[in-house]
């Protein structure tokens, strides 16, 4: 083999990787080859930094367990997750469509269920009730009956079921359905902004870089119907002080509520409320999962 300078070592690495057979992983691999040592190279990268790479991401890998995604985390405050959710909306999500969040590290498979109007703050009941209520419709605003809608949230401390003493127990959180006309109506407590884990190396990295490491209020919302795109999104309280310097970068202005007492139509006249109509897009044949983010416990490895 001849000898190799800085730029012979991304050829012969990107020569030796051409024939793998899967041609997306080909495509991505090749990609990731030459960005990284691109990388390398702009910031003349020292042995001691790239070693320290290498323990931050040790590190990273070790923080997760089946209740905590600490690299989903990295992910979503170097803002990756948010750019992949962008792209993913930009092919497909209809015009008319309800943009899309993060789903974040915090999602639960198999939330339990609730009837409508019944509320979800089960154990942590602590804070303001709130009542969400309106219409799941597809792109073209015809209603979508028995729909899924699966919300969770932080409790009045700005933690989630998954950071409290007893993680196994599920609190606010919780799956819900449409009626016959596409309807549905929600109860749980106003959210606060919250500080994403700052006791791991995620949150190291962002004290280094003094940011404020907080997300403004919000509730997170899944959308499920057969033949229609899986809507991730989150309702943004827009009078949190987080709300234009998002730690995550998840918000979006069409994603911003006010809740108000004496909405039309709310349920209930005497509790703050907030109506949002999602509006589903159409699923694209063959398209895959839309999801930036998971259940935790899903990303460890199985057993042996």
């Amino acid at each position: 083999m001849a000898d190799l300078d800085r730029l012979g070592i991304t050829a012969e690495a990107l020569a030796q990787m051409a024939k793998t057979p899967d041609p997306r992983m080909r495509e991505v691999m090749a990609a990731a080859i030459r960005h990284l040592h691109d990388f390398a190279r702009e910031v003349d990268l020292k042995p001691d930094e790239w070693l320290a790479g290498i323990a931050f991401l040790t590190a990273v890998g070790q923080a997760c367990t089946p209740y905590r995604q600490e690299f989903i985390l990295l992910s979503d405050v170097l803002g990756l997750s948010r750019l992949v959710n962008v792209m993913h909306d930009a092919t497909g999500r209809e015009a008319a469509g309800t943009e899309t969040s993060l789903l974040g590290p915090f999602f639960r498979e198999k939330a339990p269920e609730f009837a409508p109007g019944e509320s979800i703050a089960v154990h942590s009941t602590d804070g303001e009730e709130l009542v969400l209520f309106g219409t799941v419709t597809d792109a073209e605003g015809k209603p979508v009956p028995d729909a899924g809608i699966d919300i969770w949230q932080t409790d009045a401390h700005g933690l989630y079921d998954l950071q409290a003493n007893d993680p196994e127990v599920m609190d606010l959180r919780g799956r819900y359905r449409t009626d016959a006309e596409g309807r549905y109506h929600m109860r749980t407590v106003k959210p606060i902004g919250y500080s994403i884990p700052m006791d791991g190396p995620v949150g190291r990295m962002v004290q280094q870089q003094h940011r404020h490491g907080m997300r403004p209020a919000h509730i997170h919302v899944l959308v499920q119907a057969p033949g229609h795109r899986e809507l991730v999104t989150a309702l943004y309280l827009g009078d949190d002080k987080n709300i234009d310097s998002d730690t995550v970068f998840g918000v979006s202005d069409s994603l911003v509520v006010t809740p108000a007492k004496g909405l039309p139509g709310a349920p209930r006249a005497d509790v703050a409320a907030v109506r949002y109509d999602f509006r589903l897009s159409r699923l694209a044949a063959g398209e895959t999962g839309g999801r930036v983010g998971a259940d935790p416990s899903q990303m460890m490895p199985a057993a042996q």
